[in-house]
């Protein structure tokens, strides 16, 4: 099924609902995904490689924790 088809579908379905609790839960859930889809800006390119230089000047000095160490720190 396309998303289309998804969004029409939820829509018909939507329609039907009789119970305003309800609508207000979705009401409440768009709001929030419709915040956070705002919030999040993509990175510049000035911003990533200097991000990457970071991370390998890091690596370089051995600011880093293997994938080992991190799962003994959770088990």
């Amino acid at each position: 099924m396309d998303l289309q088809t998804r969004k029409i579908e939820f829509v018909q379905e939507f329609l039907k609902l009789q119970s305003e609790e309800v609508i207000s839960q979705f009401e409440n859930l768009l709001k929030k995904k419709s915040k956070k889809e705002q919030s999040i800006k993509p990175m510049s390119i000035a911003e990533l490689n200097s991000r990457i230089d970071k991370s390998e000047n890091d690596f370089k000095t051995g600011k880093f924790k293997t994938s080992t160490q991190l799962l003994a720190k959770y088990k």
